[in-house]
């Protein structure tokens, strides 16, 4: 079992490529998707697709199994709570990951493995696409 995170507000090739590298990690795909409330408050913008549209979006591709769509978490004991129910034995990120510390601490308490699986791709970055439009 994979366990990734994220918000994947508007879905792109990173993402896609990301999603895919974390699937060949096992053969079961779970995405714990990130609140509306969690996007305003850490990326200071509102969703371009709702919580619900993104799970949607994201269920709909055939690599991945299961989408949580996450309350909002404003502590990181509450990431550790979910990763404990969920006990995954991957725990895929891009490198960088800002939460990489969080995610180790979490996968030692499960007995998982953190494995980067892609570089940050910051060409395909949300922001960048946005930007690039305006």
């Amino acid at each position: 079992m994979v366990l990734v995170g994220g918000c994947f507000d508007l879905i792109h090739f990173g993402h896609l490529k990301f999603l895919k590298k974390a699937r060949r990690q096992g053969n079961f795909l779970i995405i714990a998707l990130e609140s509306d409330a969690f996007i305003k408050k850490t990326k200071r913008k509102s969703p371009i697709h709702s919580q619900e549209e993104r799970a949607k979006i994201l269920a709909s591709l055939n690599l991945v199994d299961v989408v949580v769509e996450l309350p909002f978490f404003s502590k990181n004991e509450q990431y550790l709570e979910m990763v404990k129910i969920i006990k995954p034995k991957i725990i895929a990120v891009t490198s960088g990951d800002r939460q990489l510390a969080n995610k180790k601490r979490q996968a030692a308490m499960v007995g998982a493995e953190v494995k980067i699986v892609t570089p940050l791709l910051k060409k395909y970055s949300t922001k960048r696409i946005i930007n690039d439009f305006n």
